[in-house]
């Protein structure tokens, strides 16, 4: 076996517990030791006013800001919010809000992405929503659409705006809706709304739009998979991606399947019949012909009531859903319920009474009225 010897170099620490200086003459270059002088200013809060007033004049920073005060589950923020978007209210309606739906890898976050540069290049104002999976177990979500859409998100006339999906049904954020209405009053006319996938819960997507796209793709098992699911009947238009190159063939056979399986399910839409169309992201193919499409659904169904008829019962489905939201939280944030609630669920892990009669028993000591009476009301404040 060799012999090795060690050494240490001339500027090694005698101790091997002790921590080096650094080299001499080079200072320490944390961030905390850039400037001792400097002190980050603090961010300035906004209000009211100044929310409504930048809103209004299409300032991004401003809009993210009040989108967040929308999203903020503090009962302080959220009254603040509400009475903002009250303000707003007169400023909305205006918008074209098209729904994007598909399996993952369908190319969603590329098509829109090429889609929302073509209508940008038509002088239109664009917005995109992105609702991204929230973990089940760290409960955190990446947020990273405005990375994939990287040309998109530096042009001034897009905005582009990831939210966690929160665990909420079908991936929509609870504050879609409102975060759209923002959106709109800031002179946004186009409203791009990405979903997590497909599947029985995004029917919540076809409740918040006036267009509903399904994207699929070729030889994905797609056909049966949207058959199963039933997102097929809520579509408006299914739209055959990464139809280029030598998947073409393939998309133009994978059409024809998907015009005979409409044939057989009843259109989403009163009076407009669903087909399926050829396009390419990474082309740019088939994108124009797809908005020549939409805006000959907004002029059919606007001339036939449909269009408003659609937007009325989203105002309805948004109230009922408000009403659900507020009896929920007024009914667990009763003292009486949340001092009941360990004894209750005790009795239901140990077979002493059923899920149906711990309801029936929580249900008769909850009263409404002292409930709302702890409740901060939400356009005051007060």
């Amino acid at each position: 076996m060799a012999n090795y010897t060690t050494t240490k170099p001339d500027w090694a620490v005698s101790n091997s517990s002790a921590v080096m200086s650094g080299i001499e003459g080079i200072k320490d270059t944390t961030v905390g030791n850039i400037n001792p002088n400097f002190k980050p200013a603090r961010r300035m809060i906004l209000t009211e006013d100044d929310l409504v007033d930048g809103v209004i004049k299409g300032d991004r920073m401003i809009l993210s800001r009040a989108i967040t005060l929308i999203e903020s589950n503090s009962p302080k923020h959220f009254a603040k919010a509400q009475r903002v978007l009250q303000r707003l209210l007169p400023r909305t309606g205006k918008a074209l809000r098209i729904g994007i739906t598909g399996v993952p890898g369908a190319g969603k976050s590329t098509m829109i992405e090429a889609f929302g540069n073509m209508l940008c290049d038509n002088g239109h104002k664009i917005a995109v929503l992105t609702i991204d999976p929230t973990s089940s177990v760290t409960h955190g979500s990446i947020l990273g659409d405005k990375t994939r859409m990287g040309t998109l998100s530096r042009r001034p006339e897009a905005f582009i705006r990831p939210s966690p999906a929160g665990g909420t049904l079908g991936g929509v954020a609870r504050k879609s809706r409102e975060t759209m209405l923002m959106c709109e009053a800031a002179g946004y006319d186009v409203i791009l709304i990405e979903t997590v996938g497909v599947g029985q819960s995004e029917t919540t997507v076809r409740s918040m739009v006036d267009f509903f796209m399904l994207v699929v793709l070729t030889g994905a098992g797609d056909d049966l998979q949207g058959i199963k699911k039933g997102v097929m009947e809520l579509a408006d238009a299914i739209v055959i991606n990464k139809a280029d190159g030598d998947n073409l063939v393939r998309a133009k056979v994978a059409r024809g399947e998907y015009e005979r399986m409409l044939e057989f399910i009843r259109p989403a839409t009163e009076g407009w019949p669903t087909h399926a169309y050829l396009a390419s992201a990474v082309e740019k193919t088939g994108l124009p012909e797809l908005w020549e499409v939409i805006q000959v659904f907004k002029k059919l169904t606007t001339e036939s009531g449909v269009f408003q008829k659609r937007r009325d019962s989203q105002l309805l489905d948004w109230m009922y859903a408000m009403i659900d939201e507020h009896l929920h939280s007024l009914f667990f944030g009763d003292a009486v319920i949340t001092g009941r609630m360990p004894e209750i669920k005790h009795a239901v892990l140990n077979g002493v009474i059923s899920p149906t009669q711990a309801v029936a028993e929580l249900v008769k000591m909850f009263d409404v009225r002292r409930a709302a009476e702890k409740k901060v009301d939400l356009f005051s404040g007060q």
